[in-house]
C-alpha cells in the first residue's frame, strides 16, 4: 500500500534530477542516448544519498590516552601522594629524569574508600569519606599523559573494611554468621563469590577508564589469609555454584571481570582516543602473591597463575624477596639474595606461561587422559591449557626495608633478574613512595 503523498514527492524530485541532467531529445545517436540515461541514474543516485544522509557528529566528550609502552616501568603512588600536590610533583619529576614510563595510582586502596569522585552514585560514599584523594584526578592524569606517561588504575578488591560491614550478606563472616571478621589488621573482606559486589567494582573500573586511567589494575583479588582463618565464614560462597572451591569462585570472578571489562559499550559515554590499539577498552592486570609461580595450589587463597593468565592483558607477582620464608631456595634470609629470589621465582613462572599443560584444574582446561589395549581411559592428573609468552608477565620490584635494609644494588638487582627470567616490564613497590632513584637508569 503506498502512502498519501508518495507520488508528489518522488515526481518534485525526478524533476529535480531531470534539471540537472542532460536531455537527450536531439541526440540522434543510440549511443549518446545511452550515456545520458546513464548520466541521469548517476545524478539520480547521488542526489538521493545527499538527501538520505546526514552528518553525524560524535559530540561525546573525548579522552585521550597514552598507548602502552613496549616496556612497563612503573613506580606506584598512593591516593595520598595523589591528592598532595608538592609531593605527587617530585614524583613525576622523578619519572623525567630516570627510565620510568608508567605509574601505578591507587584508586580504591585498602581503606576501601577511593581517591577520585566517580560519577556512580553508590560510589559517592566511598568518596566522601575517603581516607585520601584528589578531585583534579583528571588533571593529574592529563599532566601525566603530557609527559607521556602511561596511568595505570589500582583497585583493591575484595579487602573492603568500608563496604563489607555495611553488607554483612556479602562479606566474609566469623563462624558465627553473623558478625563481621578482621584480619590480624583490623580489615575486612568481601567474600569472593559475591556477584552483587563483582558489578560494583565493574561501576568503579568504567568511572576510572572514562577519567582517563590508561589500564586498571586488580590487587588483593583474593580470600583472606591473615588473621584467625578456623574462625571464617564465607556466605555467597556455601551458597553459590562452586561451593567453598576457592579457585573455581575466583575463577568464575576473573572470567566475569574479563567479559565485562572488554565490552566497548561499557565506555561508550565517552570517546576514547590514543588508545594504541583497536579496542577502545582498558588493559587489565591482576597482582598475585609471588609463590603463584612456584605453588601447584592455590595457596588457600584461591590463586593459581594458570587459572588467572587467561582473563588479564597482564599478571604481576609479587616476588619481593621479603615475603619468602627462610627455607625457600635453602638460602637463608632471602632477604640476602634479592636476584635469586626474583629470577627463580619470575623463570618459574615464565616456564608454567609457556607450558601447555599443567596439574591444575581451570574452566579452560581439558584433562589429559591415556587409553590401554583394553580400552579403558584414564585420566592423567594433567591438563591441557592456553600458552602465552613472558610479556604476559611484569614483575612487582621491592623497594622498601621490610625483613632487609633494600639499597641501589639491592632494587637494580631485581630488575636485572626479572630481565633474566626474559620478563622485561616491572613495577617498582615504595609504600612510603621514596624511591632509590640510583637503582634506575637515565630517561631513553
Amino acid at each position: 500500500m503506498h502512502k498519501i503523498g508518495t507520488p508528489l514527492v518522488f515526481t518534485a524530485l525526478t524533476f529535480a534530477v531531470l534539471s540537472l541532467s542532460p536531455i537527450p531529445f536531439f541526440d540522434v545517436e543510440s549511443n549518446s542516448v545511452t550515456i545520458a540515461r546513464q548520466s541521469s541514474k548517476e545524478e539520480s543516485k547521488k542526489i538521493e544519498e545527499e538527501i538520505k544522509t546526514e552528518e553525524v557528529v560524535d559530540s561525546r566528550p573525548v579522552v585521550k590516552h597514552v598507548p602502552l609502552p613496549e616496556q612497563v616501568k612503573a613506580i606506584y603512588m598512593t591516593s595520598c601522594v595523589a591528592g598532595t600536590p608538592s609531593f605527587r610533583t617530585k614524583l613525576v619529576e622523578l619519572i623525567r629524569e630516570t627510565e620510568i614510563n608508567s605509574v601505578v595510582i591507587d584508586i580504591k586502596d585498602y581503606s576501601g574508600t577511593i581517591s577520585f569522585p566517580a560519577a556512580s552514585e553508590e560510589w559517592g560514599p566511598a568518596w566522601q569519606e575517603a581516607r585520601c584523594g584528589t578531585r583534579d584526578m583528571p588533571e593529574l592524569i592529563q599532566l601525566l599523559h603530557d609527559h607521556n606517561i602511561f596511568v595505570i588504575g589500582r583497585i583493591t578488591v575484595f579487602q573492603d573494611p568500608f563496604y563489607a560491614p555495611k553488607h554483612p550478606e556479602l562479606a566474609v563472616l566469623r563462624s558465627d554468621q553473623q558478625t563481621v571478621w578482621k584480619d590480624g589488621k583490623g580489615l575486612s573482606f568481601v567474600d569472593v563469590a559475591s556477584k552483587p559486589y563483582w558489578d560494583h567494582i565493574i561501576k568503579l573500573s568504567k568511572d576510572s577508564y572514562n577519567i582517563g586511567f590508561d589500564e586498571l589494575n586488580f590487587d588483593y583479588v583474593r580470600y583472606p589469609s591473615d588473621g584467625n582463618m578456623a574462625d571464617t565464614f564465607y556466605p555467597q560462597s556455601v551458597a553459590g555454584e562452586y561451593g567453598m572451591d576457592r579457585q573455581a569462585n575466583l575463577e568464575a570472578f576473573f572470567k566475569y571481570l574479563n567479559e565485562e571489562l572488554d565490552k566497548e559499550s561499557l565506555f561508550a559515554d565517552f570517546k576514547h582516543e590514543n588508545t594504541g590499539r583497536a579496542s577502545s577498552t582498558p588493559y587489565t592486570s591482576a597482582d598475585l602473591f609471588g609463590m603463584t609461580t612456584t605453588n601447584f595450589d592455590d595457596l588457600s587463597i584461591g590463586q593459581v597463575q594458570d587459572r588467572a593468565a587467561p582473563y588479564f592483558d597482564f599478571i604481576a607477582p609479587m616476588v619481593y624477596p621479603s615475603h619468602y620464608p627462610n627455607s625457600f631456595l635453602g638460602l637463608g634470609n632471602p632477604n640476602d639474595y634479592p636476584y635469586k629470589v626474583v629470577n627463580y621465582a619470575m623463570q618459574a613462572g615464565v616456564d608454567r606461561m609457556v607450558s601447555s599443560t599443567t596439574p591444575m584444574k581451570g574452566f579452560l582446561h581439558t584433562p589429559i587422559t591415556t587409553t590401554n589395549a583394553s580400552g579403558t581411559v584414564t585420566q592423567t592428573g594433567m591438563y591441557n591449557k592456553p600458552v602465552y609468552t613472558a610479556d604476559k608477565f611484569r614483575t612487582w620490584i621491592q623497594d622498601f626495608d621490610y625483613g632487609g635494609d633494600y639499597d641501589a644494588a639491592d632494587v637494580r638487582a631485581q630488575i636485572q633478574a626479572s630481565y633474566d627470567a626474559g620478563v622485561m616490564s616491572w613495577m617498582i613497590w615504595a609504600p612510603s613512595n621514596i624511591y632509590t632513584k640510583a637503582a634506575l637508569k637515565g630517561p631513553e
